[in-house]
């Protein structure tokens, strides 16, 4: 199996590719760090190849699946993306632009195009990496949680979609936690609540969506604090994920 991994360079995106590596699939490795992800590469023994590139320019994801879409890819995995903490009135519009561009645009343009191959084909697998995030509201981390509820809930809609036509196309959605990554470096905060090693999410994920498992939630706290979240009013919701958010923002 070929598997193309964006945001190959570091964290989730970056273990998984040793993951892949470990069960015999070849990689496409994307990012725009062309000396880490050579770096990952050495210590993987399928075939690999590198494309560096910024997919938070939407001229670049067309480029990108122009230059491998004769290559038949069996997987995509759409790791890549970023957060940024602060007020939304104080964040740096420029720079949550990006991350939309990022965390949206690039995905949702890369799973279309490559869906439509898979489509045609009968069989594939796309596995977008959101966040639980994706479940919530984030004041003080307000544009990153909005980008994952976006890919949590599409990625949900395109799964529906694929059943009822009877594809044997899958879609999942890996909506970890707090993740022991270069988030909070890039962000500008610091997790408040003990985080996942990141090898640990990228196996779990992996292993998920091979076994054509939709929403992917690792870690059972993760999951218990989402389930208890339907029973709380959203204002009081909104008030928990504020302080968690301060917290973070104010420990960095």
């Amino acid at each position: 199996m070929r598997v193309l991994v964006t945001g190959a360079s570091s964290g989730i995106g970056r273990d998984m590719c040793r993951y892949l590596g470990t069960l015999g699939h070849d990689l496409i490795m994307v990012s725009r760090d062309q000396k880490k992800m050579e770096t990952i590469a050495k210590d993987i023994l399928t075939n690999v190849e590198i494309i560096a590139i910024d997919l938070s320019v939407r001229e670049n994801v067309f480029q990108l699946y122009e230059k491998v879409k004769d290559k038949e890819i069996d997987m995509l995995v759409n790791g890549a993306g970023f957060g940024l903490f602060g007020n939304t009135w104080e964040t740096d519009l420029e720079t949550e632009l990006k991350m939309i561009d990022l965390n949206i645009t690039a995905v949702h343009i890369l799973t279309k195009l490559f869906l439509q191959d898979m489509v045609k084909r009968d069989k594939g697998i796309i596995l977008n990496i959101a966040s639980s995030a994706g479940f919530l509201a984030g004041p003080k981390l307000n544009t990153y949680y909005g980008t994952k509820n976006y890919l949590a809930k599409w990625t949900m809609g395109i799964y529906e979609e694929l059943r009822r036509t009877h594809s044997h196309v899958m879609v999942s959605c890996l909506c970890p936690g707090p993740v022991k990554t270069n988030f909070n470096n890039v962000a500008g905060g610091e997790f408040y609540v003990k985080a996942l090693s990141s090898d640990y999410v990228a196996k779990y994920g992996i292993d998920q969506c091979l076994k054509k498992k939709l929403i992917i939630v690792p870690g059972f706290m993760v999951r218990l604090s989402l389930f208890f979240n339907r029973f709380i009013s959203k204002k009081l919701s909104l008030k928990i994920v504020y302080y968690i958010q301060d917290k973070k923002s104010r420990r960095k």
